[in-house]
């Protein structure tokens, strides 16, 4: 029945966002203004549905919350960078580009496994920004070693994953704006 699996879903869904540890969402939520305050910017980057999940939270950071923030969506961008570096490097050259030392890296991958997301976590870190990983299915995954502050998804479910990586982000922006008109 599709009432029995639209309520099981919600409930797989609704469970992740209870193991979201409050601590850990206001260390990110303090991270991000941090940086803000002190003239940096956030950069958010996801392949596929995590890609679309980094342009809407870089225009909502932006425009709700007044928190300057980019994402790395721009076909031109993707096409000229993976031709001339590889795909699994393209991002780390996009950071190289367009970061600088202390800027926040948000890092989506449901897998956790995205050689491009992982290239880009490690140069990021060798550059000097903070990284932020956003994963999914293993608690093991090499992208969730890589952050320094870590939202890992308690599924093997591209879409439970993804739903969660939003709400999470979105809950984020709205707790930052709050935060910063108190």
């Amino acid at each position: 029945m599709p009432s029995n699996f639209l309520k099981n879903y919600i409930n797989d869904i609704k469970s992740q966002f209870e193991l979201l540890d409050p601590i850990i969402f206001d260390k990110l939520a303090s991270t991000i203004i941090t940086a803000h305050k002190n003239g940096k910017k956030i950069i958010i980057i996801g392949n596929g549905g995590s890609a679309a999940i980094a342009s809407h939270v870089a225009v909502d950071l932006t425009k709700t919350a007044g928190i300057r923030a980019i994402n790395f969506n721009e076909a031109d961008l993707i096409t000229c960078f993976a031709n001339d570096y590889g795909y699994e490097n393209w991002v780390s050259e996009a950071l190289n580009s367009y970061s600088d030392v202390g800027d926040v890296a948000i890092m989506i991958s449901s897998s956790g496994k995205s050689p491009n997301i992982i290239n880009a976590a490690i140069q990021g870190r060798k550059k000097g920004l903070i990284i932020i990983t956003l994963s999914g299915f293993l608690s093991s995954n090499p992208l969730k070693s890589l952050g320094e502050l870590n939202l890992w998804v308690n599924s093997t479910s591209y879409n439970i994953i993804e739903i969660t990586h939003c709400i999470w982000l979105l809950s984020l922006i709205d707790y930052i704006r709050g935060r910063k008109l108190s």
